[in-house]
């Protein structure tokens, strides 16, 4: 028998632990689908009304913070259909008199070109009488204000848009956290900030629950979830950053439940980016989320400013990109989009006829009896049985 040294009978104690075997499972879109219960109900009588930040909606649809996707006409039109338009603060529209040239420039700019003409159109000075101009034009298409900006303009543009007629305010970033560390300057306070508010002050991103929660705690109206999934993020490839979206609004929306159960204050959630199609919507909202916010497949409609085009408006930085310039195509008119009737097989027509007959399928009245259906672990269902689709 060969007697082991006392260096050797060591290494035989010693237990090593990797990162790797603790790794948390996450899900996105397609790893999930919701699973039929008991009960049916009609499409008809299936409610998708809710008030958000005081604001009546008949339709759980905002449309995202881009330039691409949100001035005063889609507002408009977005609202006569039942959604919220937002508009970006720190975009063209509050940076040009007649942002239609810029726009023009970027949808047309050659691949290698668009970069460099994104970071120029965003030099120009942001000027509080466009902003007013545009809330103005907002309120006089028929629909309600809601603006976003980022932490560091917030400070400056909340108290004006509130005092010039805003009815929502959001504060967005690539990564909302409850305590922001910084040495060159005062992060936002946001405590102090929607306390000083006399509107709702929404705030994102995040897909993390603690953080959501203390988020709620400092006055937080709603909270956004969605860290890089949008089809013009590059968050991910860029940054390495990111959960998927059926975990992040589960995990936010446990948070949302929590806070509730604690302080009788429902906080709504809503889910930023990544659903193209009509059931990934539906997935959405049985993961938790109460609200849906959408910018590529509305950037497809006759009404965006963008002309087919979409791109990301990420925190600018002088050595990486803003995001990218990705070409959506124009399909039709947001109607179209929106309530159908759908041309195409792909569910990226008729989103909200899709959630409703999903809601009826699965027995769901409403938003909050829709996030207690049962959701299943089944990457293959959207494949399963398909090879003749996927041969065409």
């Amino acid at each position: 028998m060969i007697e082991q040294s006392g260096a050797t009978q060591a290494a035989a104690r010693r237990v090593f632990h990797s990162k790797v075997d603790t790794i948390r499972p996450t899900y996105g879109f397609d790893d999930v689908s919701l699973a039929p219960g008991t009960d049916t109900v009609e499409p008809a009588d299936v409610d998708l009304t809710q008030t958000f930040c005081g604001i009546d909606l008949a339709i759980p649809i905002l449309a995202s913070a881009m330039d691409a996707v949100g001035d005063a006409r889609l507002a408009g039109e977005l609202a006569r259909l039942g959604g919220l338009a937002v508009l970006n603060l720190e975009g063209v529209q509050a940076r040009y008199e007649d942002p239609d040239e810029i726009l023009a420039r970027i949808a047309s700019a050659a691949d290698d070109e668009v970069h460099d003409l994104l970071a120029e159109a965003y030099q120009r000075p942001i000027r509080e009488d466009l902003i007013t101009a545009r809330l103005e034009a907002i309120h006089a298409a028929g629909a309600k204000a809601a603006v976003a900006a980022t932490p560091g303009a917030a400070r400056r543009f909340g108290p004006f848009c509130a005092e010039h007629g805003a009815d929502l305010f959001l504060v967005q970033s690539q990564v909302s956290s409850a305590r922001h560390l910084a040495t060159d300057y005062d992060p936002l306070s946001l405590a102090e900030f929607t306390r000083y508010m006399p509107i709702p002050v929404a705030v994102g991103n995040t897909t993390n629950a603690e953080a959501a929660f203390a988020l709620m705690e400092q006055g937080a109206a709603a909270v956004f979830v969605g860290v890089g999934p949008g089809a013009a993020c590059t968050t991910r490839e860029v940054l390495g950053i990111g959960v998927p979206q059926i975990t992040a609004i589960s995990d936010v929306a446990a948070a949302r439940d929590a806070f509730q159960a604690e302080t009788g204050r429902y906080v709504p959630l809503v889910a930023d980016g990544g659903m193209r199609r009509g059931g990934e919507l539906a997935k959405a909202v049985a993961a938790g989320a109460d609200v849906l916010m959408i910018g590529s497949p509305l950037a497809r409609a006759e009404e965006a400013p963008g002309r087919g085009m979409n791109w990301g408006m990420a925190a600018p930085s002088p050595t990486l990109p803003r995001g990218t310039r990705i070409k959506v195509g124009t399909t039709g008119s947001l109607e179209r989009i929106l309530l159908g009737p759908a041309r195409v097989t792909d569910g990226s027509e008729n989103l909200i006829g899709a959630l409703r007959q999903s809601m009826a399928a699965l027995g769901a009245r409403t938003i909050r009896e829709m996030q207690g259906v049962e959701m299943v672990y089944a990457p293959s269902v959207g494949t399963e049985g398909k090879s003749w689709q996927r041969a065409r």
